[in-house]
């Protein structure tokens, strides 16, 4: 055994058996010196020189305990434990202050946590597979600024067969599934996956197998359809019956034999959401019927491509091998000479990207806001930093004395300052706890307000080990942020002064009382730059909401019938709609009732090409099917014409209504009514012009939109969404909607209801998360900026007592001493103030992309900004200054 080794496991002893060891020396020095008084004694020294011997040799029995520690001992663990023991004691004699610290940072902290939770849930965690590294995403190229993740059925099966590349190549999309139970029917989220995903994402099933690609081929296996379940569904569908396995499970009133049931440790390959089921890509034309995306071929893009790469193959190797066989899987699966000419013509290809972490439209969608957020939550902990570290530098001037005793005595400056840090990261540390103990709540609600209505999924966001890494890099930072300068501060100067004067000193060094002053302006200039910025985003939700949207939101209801499965259609169908629509209508409180296709904003649009007979070529227009009264239901206004009517049948001619922008587009300067709107194949009669309606985004302006009726739409087996004018609550109406589609339509899964207030905000629900957290964020970064200014003002207050006391002997007023310190604290207020507002400048551009109707620079939201810290500051100040002006001049003088 080496002697490094020994010294330490010696140590190691020492550390756990601290008594013990004190004991075996205790011992061991009784026993020298019981040897060398034997050996005195029979030397024959007298008794009284024998003690006097075994003292001078041996000296005081605790000077060799010590010495024993030094020597035995991990001493900067010895003296980082007393330091921590210390500092506990002094923050337990201090509960206002520790309270006010541990408050402060977590907030601070907690916020940071929870947005760095979302973040990693939905931008960072990899997927829970064997070799996630090694799965990449696919996309395409066509010439334009952003890649396509969305590819067409032939393009997936061109690629699926390359196997140079990749060892596997899947596909996926999903897919609400209809399940037929004994309880009737129920929609499921599912997903479709191609006959390589499960191989490729390597997790063996929990029971039976997954899906090969035997079982993705048009009519299913030998043994028909096949389809895999998640274990959670096996447990809740399937009461965890160990014989699942080869059981029927009857989707969209096609049977299916569970093959497989996955472990609940698989989630797929879209973190956003999680499955219950997995059927066969081949199925699409069965589970999304009436609708056909397979049959689409080239022209339908719908599914999300991923790989597997081979062993050996890096991504740069797979981009460039890609390269060379775009054009050739393009030439090889068009079966369109207009298509293929398209994609040559804009030089398509394939790409891949890391896949690692899976895909989902929401990371690209929320990735923006979600950095802008973390940019606001760093401003917090920045802010609450620098409260701390001016609360710290105020209180260790207030020990002055202490510290410069402990230096008098024979403490080093570095030892103080080591002490003094470790009191900042015991501090840190507890407020970084309190954060991470919060974090996972708030993390869950920004998930479920980011992931809610259109947007209606999953994000994990759970405690992980980059979680914790995060959270105890932001304790050492906070550490060093708030105790440094303080520490420093508090042990610098000279030392006698110190000693004489101590608490009371008045003759301290220009930067000693200029710091906490600098501190306490940073912290007014950086909060006013939080505040501007969420009065920005705040006002610019406000007038997102005042825009106008072409249609009257109050008291609207959308209630969604999925009528795809059921048996009845066209005119049958249509049928069942007006009496679904009759039934709506004689419930309490409803006013009018209708129908549409497309609900505006709710994500999902229509477009067609139409002309005139004049015109030479066709114009993009966005198009919805609506029934009788729709127009009057949404309160959309009506310029010329009429509305539908349930007896528009094809024998009347095809109808079409237009709004304002779409016929300016087709009949400029022309009234529309009576006039005829072309596509390749058909003619139809314009009966009406109405008010513009934003369908698409409230940012944007209204689009060139058309109406058609539903008595004439070519759709067979179309699901319609009820439009439903309600005066009074709502809440009734969903519980009355499924009995009447129960009694009405009892093979449909159940209606689902939603306000159009929710379907706006789901609509701008990046815009309302910015809004939302920014205005708490701002909150706290005042409630902190008022803790913080107070907290320092009335320790620096404090320690003029005597000051402010000899000022009102030799004859200044009350009033006098609040002017005076409050003027001092209003103008580091000010000062901060005009430095955040330069600041608020610089970095209100940021926001520039997120603002709607509202400049940067807005001077209204910036002197409001200014008007509202300055409050704060005031408020913070003017309680100091009132509290120095009820001094007792006696009393003060007595005390110095």
């Amino acid at each position: 055994m080496t002697a490094g080794l020994h010294t330490f496991l010696l140590r190691m002893k020492t550390l756990f058996r601290k008594r013990r060891m004190d004991r075996d020396m205790a011992e061991e020095l009784e026993f020298h010196q019981m040897m060398l008084r034997k050996k005195l004694l029979r030397e024959g020294v007298p008794q009284a020189e024998v003690d006097a011997t075994a003292r001078r040799t041996f000296g005081n029995a605790r000077r060799w305990h010590e010495r024993l520690r030094e020597l035995w001992q991990f001493r900067a663990l010895e003296n980082f434990l007393r330091d921590m023991s210390f500092s506990a004691r002094l923050l337990k004699k201090s509960p206002g202050f520790t309270a006010v610290a541990l408050l402060t940072l977590a907030i601070g902290i907690g916020a940071n946590t929870a947005i760095f939770s979302l973040i990693n849930g939905l931008l960072l965690r990899p997927l829970p597979v064997p070799h996630a590294d090694r799965l990449v995403v696919l996309n395409i190229h066509r010439g334009g600024p952003e890649p396509r993740y969305s590819f067409s059925s032939p393009v997936f099966r061109g690629l699926e067969r390359n196997r140079t590349i990749f060892a596997d190549v899947f596909a996926f999309f999903g897919e609400p599934m209809q399940i037929h139970g004994g309880s009737g029917n129920e929609e499921i989220q599912g997903v479709l996956v191609s006959g390589q995903y499960f191989r490729a994402l390597q997790t063996p099933p929990l029971m039976g197998r997954y899906l090969t690609p035997a079982d993705d081929q048009t009519g299913g296996n030998a043994e028909g359809f096949g389809v895999v379940i998640s274990e959670h569904f096996w447990q809740r569908w399937f009461h965890g019956a160990p014989d699942v396995v080869g059981r029927k499970l009857v989707i969209a009133n096609t049977p299916f034999t569970v093959v497989g049931v996955m472990p609940k440790r698989f989630t797929g390959v879209d973190p956003t959401q999680r499955p219950e089921i997995y059927a066969p890509l081949s199925t699409e034309p069965i589970l999304d019927a009436p609708y056909d995306m397979t049959a689409g071929g080239l022209h339908a893009s719908w599914l999300t491509v991923m790989g597997r790469l081979q062993a050996g193959v890096t991504l740069q190797q797979a981009n460039a091998a890609l390269l060379p066989i775009s054009m050739s899987i393009v030439r090889e699966q068009a079966s369109d000479a207009n298509w293929e000419a398209s994609a040559m013509k804009v030089h398509m290809r394939f790409a891949a990207e890391p896949g690692a972490k899976g895909y989902t439209y929401v990371r690209i969608l929320f990735h923006k806001p979600l950095a802008a957020m973390f940019a606001m939550c760093g401003g917090i902990l920045l802010l609450a930093c620098l409260n701390l570290a001016s609360l710290l530098m105020a209180r260790s001037a207030a020990r002055e004395r202490e510290l410069a005793t402990r230096l008098a005595l024979g403490a080093t400056r570095r030892r103080l300052i080591q002490q003094l840090l470790v009191e900042s990261l015991l501090i840190a540390t507890v407020g970084t706890a309190a954060g991470l103990a919060v974090s996972p709540l708030v993390s869950q609600l920004l998930a479920a307000m980011l992931l809610r209505g259109a947007w209606d999924g999953y994000v994990d966001t759970s405690i992980d080990v980059r979680v914790f890494l995060f959270a105890a890099g932001i304790a050492v930072i906070a550490t060093f942020l708030i105790g440094l300068a303080p520490a420093l501060q508090a042990t610098a100067g000279d030392l006698n002064e110190h000693i004489k004067q101590g608490k009371h000193a008045h003759s301290q060094h220009t930067r000693q009382r200029m710091a906490p002053r600098m501190l306490m302006a940073v912290e007014v200039a950086l909060a006013l730059v939080l505040v501007a910025g969420a009065g920005l985003l705040a006002t610019s939700l406000v007038r997102l909401y005042r825009t106008g949207l072409g249609f009257n939101t109050k008291g609207l209801v959308n209630i969604s019938f999925d009528m795809d499965k059921q048996p009845l259609e066209g005119d049958a169908l249509t049928q069942l709609y007006q009496a679904l629509g009759d039934g709506l209508r004689h419930l309490p409180g409803v006013k009018s009732v209708s129908w549409e296709n497309t609900t505006p904003l709710a994500g999902m649009i229509i477009a067609g090409s139409y002309h005139t007979p004049s015109s030479n070529g066709g114009r993009k227009i966005f198009i919805n099917t609506v029934a009788s009264e729709y127009f009057a239901t949404m309160r959309i206004p009506m310029f010329e014409g009429r509305e539908f009517r349930w007896d528009d049948s094809m024998a009347g001619g095809k109808k079409i209504i237009l709004n304002q922008a779409a016929a300016k587009i087709l009949f400029p300067g022309q009234n529309a009514v009576g006039q005829h709107v072309l596509t390749s194949k058909d003619s139809y009669e314009v009966i009406a012009v109405v008010g513009n309606v934003k369908y698409t985004s409230i940012q944007e302006a209204a689009p060139a939109g058309a109406y058609f009726p539903i008595t004439q739409s070519e759709w067979k087996k179309a699901s319609y969404t009820a439009v439903v004018r309600v005066d009074g609550p709502v809440a009734p109406l969903a519980a009355a909607s499924r009995a009447l589609a129960t009694r009405l339509a009892p093979t449909i899964p159940a209606p689902v209801m939603t306000t159009m207030d929710s379907v706006i905000n789901d609509s701008i629900s990046a815009e309302r998360m910015m809004a939302l957290l920014s205005v708490f964020f701002a909150g706290c970064a005042l409630l902190i900026t008022a803790i913080g200014l107070y907290g320092t003002l009335a320790y620096a207050t404090a320690r003029r007592t005597s000051e402010i006391g000899i000022r009102m002997a030799l004859g200044a007023q009350r009033g006098q001493v609040v002017r005076m310190v409050f003027g001092e604290n209003a103008r580091v207020a000010m000062a901060g103030c005009v430095a955040g507002l330069a600041a608020a400048v610089l970095a209100s551009r940021v926001l520039a992309s997120f603002l709607y109707e509202i400049s940067p620079h807005d001077p209204w939201v910036l002197l409001g900004s200014v008007a509202v810290l300055l409050a704060i500051a005031s408020g913070a100040s003017l309680l100091p200054a009132l509290r120095a002006a009820r001094i007792n001049p006696i009393i003060a003088i007595r005390c110095e």
